[in-house]
């Protein structure tokens, strides 16, 4: 199974450049970029499955939507998937089943988030008010609906990033495993401002080669950048107030993932088919699997789990990995991660292992940024993460790298990508 190549829109904070777009505008640009980049026909794409979280109710299977606007072929299946910031990591991976089954040959997978615009319902007592009016046909019926109404139905429910379960915003969630783990308002305000300096320096150095471009309808600039990098200084980062535990918490706007519009693209097949089409790939997509846990308490401790499991499941160690590509929701996250894998007690108590897993070389670790500095649309991050791992591994001149992320309800991926001979990084 091979990764020919990917490709994602410029990722912008929502409210920005894009809001007045819709999602499957987004996920349409991500399409057509991703036809232009590897000159593939249409035609040619067996299958089309899409990542996304916070659905717009009018393009509920946005990958069918976004695939008819981008122009296939109304012969060409596409559905969608969900599984919070792990979606396009879902899409990727559900391809690789249904060629790995025979059932097809070529496939995009993708993702895509729009915050700038997401759905306000009507409190749940007006949404069944409005819909027995809708069936009253005398007007004694409709008068006697009126007199049920009452001022506080016109309530909105906003949508929050909050878990079903538990009602706790993940922000919050954040707050709790960062303090648990022992994790300092300085350590993740340092993790934060290595983060945007890497994604500075890689933008700088032109490494971003899977952002194409968007000439979005009615803005005069084309937008060609992310714009949520900010090299900042500690000083600054230190003055920031908690934003969701106040006034103890350690979770900051600053060494926190922000609220993102973006949409991503990649083309997936077996290698016969690559070679029979004359493309190169940029890296084979080797093993993956998924995890969960406990969605109160270890909420976002997905990558401590899966990681090893892989390395177990694939043979390998840490010390053969060369490029670590890791979702970052938060830097409390990340850093207490990496403390559990750390730990002999977690790795004994929660992970049934004879010792801790240990750190992974840090020089090899989000090189170019992350989610914290690069942005997160839900539905899109997963296969940014496994384009960045295949590009890093053409400029560090690596062989293996590990994609691993967590995901709302205490779930989470871990992939292995391995780079493919002759591989390029443009």
């Amino acid at each position: 199974m091979v990764l020919v190549d990917g490709v994602r829109t410029p990722f912008l904070m929502s409210g920005t450049t894009y809001n007045k777009l819709m999602p499957h505008e987004l996920a349409r640009q991500a399409l057509l970029s991703l036809l232009r980049k590897t000159k593939i026909e249409k035609e040619i794409i067996d299958y089309i499955t899409y990542g996304t979280v916070i659905q717009e109710v009018k393009t509920s299977n946005i990958a069918r939507e976004a695939a008819l606007a981008a122009g296939f072929s109304n012969k060409t299946p596409a559905h969608t998937v969900t599984m919070a910031c792990i979606s396009s990591n879902v899409a990727m991976t559900t391809a690789m089943g249904l060629i790995a089954t025979d059932t097809y040959d070529v496939i995009v997978a993708g993702g895509v988030e729009f915050m700038s615009d997401v759905p306000i319902r009507h409190s749940r007592k007006m949404r069944a008010l409005m819909l027995k009016a809708n069936k009253a046909k005398s007007v004694g019926q409709k008068l006697g609906l009126l007199s049920q109404f009452r001022l506080n139905y016109l309530v909105p429910e906003l949508p929050a990033v909050a878990e079903f379960s538990s009602g706790e915003t993940m922000g919050h969630s954040a707050d709790r495993l960062a303090s648990a783990f022992k994790v300092s308002r300085q350590e993740q305000d340092d993790y934060a401002l290595r983060s945007h300096t890497l994604a500075k320096d890689a933008e700088t150095k032109g490494y971003f080669t899977d952002l194409v471009p968007f000439k979005v309808s009615g803005v005069d600039k084309t937008v060609d950048k992310d714009n949520g990098i900010r090299v900042s200084t500690k000083e600054q980062l230190g003055k920031l107030k908690p934003a969701f535990v106040k006034p103890y918490g350690t979770i900051t706007a600053a060494n926190a993932s922000y609220l993102t519009d973006g949409a991503s693209a990649c083309l997936i097949m077996t290698e016969e088919k690559a070679k029979q089409l004359g493309l190169k790939p940029k890296a084979y997509l080797r093993d993956f699997l998924y995890v969960s846990q406990d969605p109160i308490d270890q909420l976002l401790l997905s990558p401590a789990y899966a990681i090893p499991k892989l390395l177990k499941k694939t043979g390998l160690s840490m010390k053969d990995i060369d490029s670590w590509e890791i979702h970052e929701a938060f830097a409390g996250q990340i850093i207490a991660n990496l403390k559990a894998l750390d730990s002999d007690y977690f790795c004994k108590t929660h992970m049934g292992l004879s010792e801790k897993v240990g750190l992974p070389d840090m020089s090899k670790w989000n090189n170019w940024g992350g989610s914290l500095s690069i942005g997160h649309p839900f539905g899109a991050t997963g296969v940014r993460l496994c384009m960045h791992t295949a590009n890093r591994l053409v400029r560090e001149d690596g062989k293996l790298g590990v994609v691993a992320a967590c995901a709302a309800g205490g779930q989470g991926v871990a992939m292995l990508i391995e780079r493919y001979p002759g591989a390029t990084a443009d």
